[in-house]
């Protein structure tokens, strides 16, 4: 149920934020074609403003998806899906390569995508990501130079525990990870090394 509230409150956040973004990039357009600052348009002002709008569009567009609801019975395209990891590439510093070709439970996507924030998390030098998804299992895999080390943080993909400190709000991920997996009926198995990690479900 924790998880279930949470998702709800997610996908609420998410909806009422789409429709001021979309105005303020209508409105970024607008001005574009007006002709009365001539030099508007190629300006850097102008330029700051739109890749903090990309930028934005592009983190509501996947926080959709990890922290919404899974709406059921509803299926993600192999397109839909190389474009949400797409927006997670433009983001960070992560080179992922999607080795998937068939639609996917949105629930399943989700967890997907709350791993690929936890790989971040624990790599923001960059990292090289592979998502497989082999018979039922899905297998997130990363290499990189060096990672962030924090065994007890990643504990939380197992599920809590009452002796556990509580992950910041910048990590919520991990926690939120573990609670859709369980609700999923998904079992998670980490590994984290020096240079690299894995999600398995």
């Amino acid at each position: 149920m924790a998880a279930r509230i949470v998702s709800l409150v997610g996908s609420r956040l998410c909806h009422d934020l789409i429709s001021p973004l979309g105005a303020i990039g209508n409105g970024v357009e607008l001005l574009q074609m007006a002709g009365d600052w001539p030099g508007l348009k190629d300006s850097p002002e102008m330029s700051l403003i739109e890749d903090a709008l990309r930028a934005a569009r592009a983190r509501i567009t996947c926080f959709r998806i990890a922290f919404g609801g899974t709406g059921g019975t509803q299926r993600v395209s192999p397109a839909e899906f190389a474009t949400l990891i797409g927006e997670v590439e433009k983001a960070g510093r992560m080179r992922i390569t999607l080795e998937v070709a068939e639609d996917q439970a949105r629930g399943q996507v989700k967890l997907v995508m709350l791993a690929l924030m936890c790989l971040e998390t624990a790599m923001p030098w960059g990292a090289r990501v592979i998502i497989r998804h082999e018979g039922r299992d899905w297998i997130i895999s990363a290499e990189a130079e060096r990672t962030r080390h924090d065994p007890a943080l990643w504990a939380w993909l197992t599920g809590p525990r009452g002796d556990q400190p509580e992950p910041a709000a910048s990590e919520v991920h991990f926690a939120l990870l573990g609670l859709a997996a369980m609700e999923l009926a998904r079992n998670i198995r980490w590994t984290l090394t020096e240079t690299g990690a894995e999600i398995r479900f």
